[in-house]
């Protein structure tokens, strides 16, 4: 993106990040503030650091009219497969196993697209021009725990709707947690993020509405019965 101040005029825009940005944190360390320092620890996280001081840096030579949220990790309906949350519940439904980084006990704090969604709305519609907002599901949790809870999620599923056994007859049904297996982490792979959102819920009067446990179901249920989306991405 270039622009000059002619091409400025009145419009707003809003920067999306993440919370990646931050760095990792310790298991007793307080969740990401907006004033938290920035440390990225991969390529991937610092490319987005930089797009995050390239946009403050048109806000503040040029008077973009522009607000940055950074969010915890999404999930929910349209997630693409390859992500913890889609990739394990299409591999339940095939009877695959369910990778999990390391020793399973990264944590990160997990927020529903349609928070998010919201979120946004409310940045744009009321958030302070040059000002950041975080966005948590305050919903931490460790990624085997995570796992588990979806394998949980599934046997329910499949308990109560028995059109999913003869639409995923390779799925075991029970005992899901046995698919489960620990894989070589990533290099560099950040321990924990979590986000303090009180800011964004003290200005804007957001506040997490889907619980982890709710938009866990809700997402499995979603993958369960669009199959034709995902099979095709």
């Amino acid at each position: 993106m270039w622009l000059d101040e002619a091409a400025v005029g009145n419009h707003r825009f809003h920067h999306v990040s993440t919370d990646e940005v931050y760095g990792s944190l310790r298991p007793e360390d307080p969740p990401f503030r907006e004033d938290t320092a920035y440390s990225p620890n991969s390529p991937y996280s610092a490319s987005k650091a930089a797009s995050d001081h390239l946009v403050r840096a048109y806000h503040h030579t040029y008077g973009l009219q522009v607000t940055t949220s950074n969010c915890s990790n999404n999930y929910g309906p349209f997630h693409f497969p390859e992500k913890l949350i889609p990739l394990c519940i299409v591999n339940i439904l095939h009877g695959r196993t369910l990778p999990v980084y390391g020793d399973g006990r990264n944590v990160r704090d997990w927020l529903h697209v349609s928070d998010h969604c919201r979120a946004i709305e409310l940045i744009l519609e009321h958030g302070r021009i040059g000002e950041v907002y975080n966005v948590g599901g305050r919903a931490e949790a460790e990624n085997l725990q995570l796992v588990r809870s979806l394998c949980e999620v599934a046997e329910r599923d499949f308990a109560a709707r028995e059109q999913l056994a003869a639409r995923y007859p390779q799925c075991p049904r029970t005992a899901l947690a046995g698919l489960i297996r620990f894989v070589t982490d990533r290099p560099r792979h950040d321990r924990r993020y979590a986000i303090d959102c009180s800011k964004i819920e003290r200005e804007l009067g957001f506040s997490p509405r889907v619980t982890l446990q709710t938009g866990l179901r809700e997402t499995f249920t979603w993958f369960a019965d669009n199959a034709a989306w995902w099979s095709g991405v």
